[in-house]
């Protein structure tokens, strides 16, 4: 498969997954500058690795979550809170990632992931 046809896989995909007006203002955000990494992300991340068929979105989804909390990563764990909640995982789910992050990678780290993920339910309107 060419990286074209990656490109237009993973945009779909993240479209699907995140909505495609917050992924119109990602790929927007740092202009002609981040168009490369935005390439990047749609053809490699979304194209290739979210499109493999060993595991499902929703567990994707979840081990991301984990991933970017163990990292400190605040700002892509909301909004991969958002594309989980989209690809079916339930608060209950989200807050055991959080508490794995605790074990593995530290308290700080399960407490920001905690408060991220409950402002991004309130935002949404999902009560916990």
């Amino acid at each position: 498969m060419d990286t074209q046809e990656l490109y237009s896989r993973g945009l779909a995909v993240r479209k699907q997954i995140f909505g495609a007006d917050a992924v119109d203002r990602r790929m927007g955000a740092l202009g002609e500058f981040g168009a490369p990494l935005q390439n990047m992300i749609n053809a490699c991340a979304y194209g290739d690795i979210w499109s493999r068929p060993g595991l499902e979105r929703k567990i994707r989804s979840l081990v991301v979550l984990g991933m970017n909390a163990a990292i400190n990563r605040a700002a892509e764990f909301k909004v991969h809170v958002h594309g989980a909640l989209n690809n079916g995982c339930t608060p209950d789910e989200i807050r055991e990632v959080c508490l794995m992050v605790a074990l593995y990678a530290g308290i700080p780290a399960s407490n920001d992931a905690h408060r991220i993920a409950l402002e991004t339910f309130r935002e949404r309107k999902i009560d916990v």
